[in-house]
């Protein structure tokens, strides 16, 4: 029989939501949650899911190093495990990150494989494909079954010792790793070539056998000479609104943005703004949201002649689920105000 540990976060092990997100680390010896549907799959491959770590995504984020301490200092006491499973996360960014964290923690101290599951947009992918094994994911958890079952789906096939066939295969991540295969029956490399190079003249479909990854690099935009001359705009991805939120931005997967007007404040009122973000506890930033928009900080600056001046609308949407095709809209749709204003830089703040 093969030991599996798997790794959720508060809210799918039915702790709580945002308001136990500080949850700490705690290893239940028994499935919780998506890993009771995970151990119910693994028996085809006589596996079993032997422990269950559970850690809130905050406690994770703001105290990484001593959650993955606490971690594997608890995966001590389990004993040997075979197989390591995190998630899955989704497009929850703070969990996939989580998931890649202690999953890449884990590889190097016990040298086992590891499996998570994360939607193409989750920023987990792009830090951790290389480090471990990210299945292509679902956006929301009304996908749960489908994601878990691709995941164990490939952890029978290594816990069996069978042959990896690769990530389109397998429905994984590339993780820019090379391997070689051989042909059967064989084919030359000139014969392939040719066969490649004549399918792409007709404008016929091919696959290359050396994928180079496409990436949406963004030009640096030059330094500003003298700040204490510029006029700076603020926006920001945090979700603060006036309280009737009236762009009606949705709280999470945002497709709308709203720009508002600070002329005269000094700073932002608790109960005139607040923020709409599902992906954090909103209590500090509905209680003081400069927290979150810091325009108090903005204005000092201003009267101590650190910038010229602070433009006189702030930007604001709310980034939780948000597709990078509708940020990218989004942020097309709010420049052309700022260059009517003539906006020197702009502060972009976050969660």
């Amino acid at each position: 029989m093969k030991n599996v540990v798997c790794y959720i976060n508060q809210f799918f092990a039915g702790v709580g939501g945002e308001d136990k997100a500080d949850f700490e680390p705690e290893v239940k010896k028994t499935p919780a949650g998506p890993t009771g549907l995970i151990n119910q799959q693994l028996k085809a491959a006589d596996a079993q899911v032997v422990a269950t770590v559970v850690c809130g995504d905050n406690f994770m984020s703001t105290h990484r190093d001593e959650a993955i301490e606490r971690i594997l200092k608890a995966l001590d006491e389990v004993g040997e495990f075979d197989l390591f499973i995190a998630g899955p996360a989704f497009q929850a960014g703070r969990y996939g990150v989580a998931c890649g964290e202690i999953g890449k923690a884990v590889a190097a101290k016990y040298h086992v494989p590891v499996i998570t599951s994360m939607h193409p947009e989750n920023p987990g992918v792009e830090m951790f494909k290389k480090e471990m094994y990210v299945m292509k994911g679902s956006h929301s958890a009304g996908s749960m079954k489908d994601d878990v079952t691709a995941m164990t789906k490939l952890a029978a096939k290594i816990l069996k010792g069978e042959d990896i066939l690769g990530p389109d295969a397998e429905g994984y991540f590339q993780r820019g790793i090379r391997h070689q295969v051989w042909l059967n029956p064989p084919v030359c490399a000139a014969d392939r070539a040719i066969e490649m190079l004549l399918k792409k003249v007709n404008g016929e479909p091919y696959t290359s056998e050396l994928n180079i990854p496409k990436k949406d690099l963004v030009p640096i935009a030059d330094a500003l000479k003298d700040l204490s001359h510029a006029k700076i705009a603020m926006a920001t991805t945090g979700g603060i609104v006036p309280v009737d939120n009236p762009d009606k931005i949705q709280s999470a997967s945002a497709t709308r943005w709203g720009k508002y007007d600070v002329t005269g404040m000094d700073r932002l009122e608790g109960g005139v703004f607040k923020t709409i973000h599902a992906g954090f506890d909103p209590a500090a930033a509905n209680a003081d949201p400069n927290v979150i928009m810091p325009i108090d900080v903005m204005r000092e600056f201003e009267k101590e002649g650190k910038i010229g001046s602070l433009h006189k609308y702030f930007y604001s949407t709310v980034g939780t689920g948000t597709t990078q095709g509708e940020a990218k809209r989004m942020a097309k749709e709010i420049i052309p105000f700022l260059e009517e204003d003539h906006v020197d830089g702009i502060i972009m703040t976050s969660t």
